[in-house]
């Protein structure tokens, strides 16, 4: 079953009928306990309607926080490092990679997010950006996960290169982030032969492409979302994205007009154009 927040309110899917429920609120919605029973029971009073227009959904956020974790696949791992050695930083990673606590770091709020169709940025103030494609856990006020939807965690390689301690400046600006298309809500745990794919686009050319699965994530999700609870409370809920095992080589950059296509299995697609 996927969730999608719309114009009017919101829609389900199930098994390619589509039920819209404009009355219902977002946030509270997505603060329910038991997602899943919750909207099996509001679409068994509805009757299925037309398929959603690309054009109606938004972004699936509303007053929760995006949170992060880094280094979790050894591909991210290699990659840091490589980008901070001559700061003096490329051990931190390595470390951070095989520790038990994991790198957790905000990411994001409403207001920097963007949806499917929506415009990425790039900073103004960096030469080597890229968009990192995250599995991104939707997960409810008592800290359990009770979604999954696809999470393009917008980065400056090079701020973060410069110094470790840059990494809000790299990581926290307007359209630094892109959620959607819409939430899978599930109470089973998502597959972990599950495929994460990314294209990105330049006047009608590919000109990177990578894939991975979740069998190369290192950290367990719900370990993740144990540690990002520890201390922190969250009323309405929030997205935790779980981390990159896709990076491009360190001669690509994005650049203005870059179309960018992350795919993940069971989830859809989400779509953005770099302003």
């Amino acid at each position: 079953m996927r969730l999608f927040r719309t114009r009017t309110g919101c829609a389900i899917e199930r098994d390619g009928a589509y039920f819209r429920v404009d009355s219902a609120d977002w946030d509270d919605l997505l603060a329910e306990e038991g997602l899943a029973r919750v909207l099996s029971e509001l679409i068994a009073r509805l009757a299925p309607g037309p398929a959603l227009d690309a054009a109606e959904i938004l972004a699936p956020i509303g007053r929760q926080e995006v949170w992060a974790a880094g280094v979790t696949y050894y591909r991210s791992r290699g990659a840091r490092m490589e980008e901070s050695k001559d700061a003096g930083g490329g051990s931190f990673y390595d470390r951070v990679y095989s520790a038990e606590r994991p790198e957790l770091f905000f990411k994001s709020t409403a207001s920097r997010t963007v949806g499917t169709g929506g415009k990425v940025k790039i900073r103004a103030d960096s030469t080597w950006n890229v968009p990192e494609p995250e599995l991104t856990l939707l997960v409810s006020p008592k800290g359990r996960i009770s979604g999954y939807t696809i999470g393009n965690d917008m980065s400056s390689r090079d701020i973060e290169g410069e110094n470790p301690l840059y990494l809000p400046q790299a990581k926290v600006y307007n359209g630094s982030c892109a959620l959607g298309p819409g939430i899978l809500v599930s109470e089973e745990s998502l597959d972990r032969t599950a495929e994460i794919a990314i294209e990105i686009e330049r006047s009608g050319q590919i000109v990177f492409a990578g894939k991975t699965s979740l069998r190369e994530l290192k950290r367990d999700p719900e370990t993740l979302v144990a540690y990002l609870f520890r201390d922190n409370a969250f009323p309405d809920g929030c997205f935790l994205m779980t981390g990159t095992g896709i990076v491009p080589d360190s001669s690509f950059t994005l650049a203005s007009g870059d179309r960018i296509r992350i795919s993940i299995d069971a989830i859809g697609v989400l779509e953005n154009v770099v302003a």
